[in-house]
């Protein structure tokens, strides 16, 4: 998987999430600061939503929220032992690693967002894909009609101000056939 989010800014969030927010357990931010202190694990550092999906992944939890203070996800295992994940992570220094972090206001708060990827390993819901593909095209086809209905107009005013009538009833034409098609 091909990185995006830079070393320096996956660091830079964890140096102020780790500031700003007290985790349920202190072996969590012993974790993330060994993470941070390995610029090659880092870079195999994943933030995203729905990490029990991947093949490895670490959900910690901050003071003020419901979820779990710790997990880890290997190859269908869990475990909430956070030595095991650190011993994990030490042997295994090239697999990647997807951490979701659950904290009050992360939705809102833009630090997080901008070292948020997506899940590659998300299952994908058919269903759910087509009828996103079906509203993408439906909001197209409205907005361009939208567009081309604005367009016929000014070219109908600017007809009208030319005294083409010829031009005029092929325009209408069309613009009542754009109407009917809309319906």
């Amino acid at each position: 998987m091909s990185n995006i989010i830079p070393i320096v800014e996956k660091k830079d969030f964890l140096r102020g999430f780790l500031k700003q927010y007290e985790l349920k357990r202190r072996e969590c931010a012993w974790l993330l600061n060994y993470l941070m202190s390995d610029d090659e694990l880092m870079e195999r550092v994943h933030f995203v939503e729905y990490a029990e999906c991947a093949p490895k992944a670490i959900i910690i939890s901050a003071q003020g929220v419901e979820n779990l203070p710790f997990s880890f996800h290997k190859a269908h295992h869990v475990t909430t032992d956070a030595e095991k994940a650190f011993h994990d992570i030490r042997l295994n220094d090239t697999e990647d690693i997807y951490i979701e972090l659950h904290f009050l206001g992360s939705k809102a708060y833009p630090p997080y967002l901008a070292v948020l990827e997506n899940n590659p390993y998300l299952p994908e819901n058919e269903e759910i894909t087509k009828a996103n593909e079906r509203m993408a095209e439906k909001f197209l086809n409205v907005s361009l009609s939208i567009f081309r209905r604005k367009q016929l107009l000014a070219e109908i005013d600017k007809v009208l101000d030319e005294g083409n009538a010829e031009k005029f009833s092929q325009l209408v034409t069309e613009l009542k056939k754009l109407d009917g098609d809309s319906r």
